[in-house]
């Protein structure tokens, strides 16, 4: 499998919503709510196609405003299954921007995040899980998730290391836009 490059990558971001980010440990939830923002700036900085689900959205809220805001026309897909990989439109998406590589934002690893990445991972695409921009209500849950993840050949990374791997080099189109991100 290639490397992520722009014309291969998208960004998924899952069930980043109201009650389900109030639930989560305070001591991390605004630092990963920011490394989710920038992870979205950053897709916008450099062309990448965003694709978000939310998980029953009548009985959890919306998608949290500050991630609306940071990807301009994002337009939620609700969902009931926990895999974003069953949902249709979600594949569809992802199918029609020729997506090798999806880096993954969202809520909860052990649940969600997880079962979609094992969903993706079947169908052949590689997901990147964004360990910074994951959470999970409890530290052990998140802990698991993101090895069973790895297990299944996801690759562990960072907001920061994957938007440096699709810029490859200083003289990139959006490097001082992904710079300015990072400080």
């Amino acid at each position: 499998m290639p490397n992520p490059t722009r014309d291969n990558t998208a960004v998924l971001l899952i069930d980043y919503q109201e009650l389900l980010f109030s639930a989560m440990p305070e001591a991390v939830r605004e630092r990963n709510l920011h490394q989710a923002i920038v992870l979205m700036r950053g897709a916008s900085a450099l062309r990448l196609p965003v694709i978000a689900t939310e998980q029953y959205p009548r009985g959890l809220g919306p998608t949290l405003g500050p991630l609306l805001g940071a990807s301009e026309g994002l337009r939620p897909f609700p969902k009931l299954e926990f895999s974003a990989a069953q949902v249709d439109e979600v594949i569809r998406a992802l199918e029609s921007h020729g997506t090798e590589h999806v880096f993954i934002s969202g809520m909860e690893a052990h649940i969600c995040v997880l079962q979609t990445v094992r969903g993706l991972q079947a169908r052949g695409l590689t997901c990147h899980v964004m360990a910074d921009a994951v959470m999970s209500r409890h530290k052990a849950n998140w802990t698991r998730g993101l090895a069973l993840c790895e297990k299944v050949g996801a690759v562990i990374s960072t907001v920061e290391i994957g938007l440096f791997e699709l810029l490859e080099t200083a003289d990139a189109d959006g490097f001082k836009a992904i710079s300015r991100l990072i400080r």
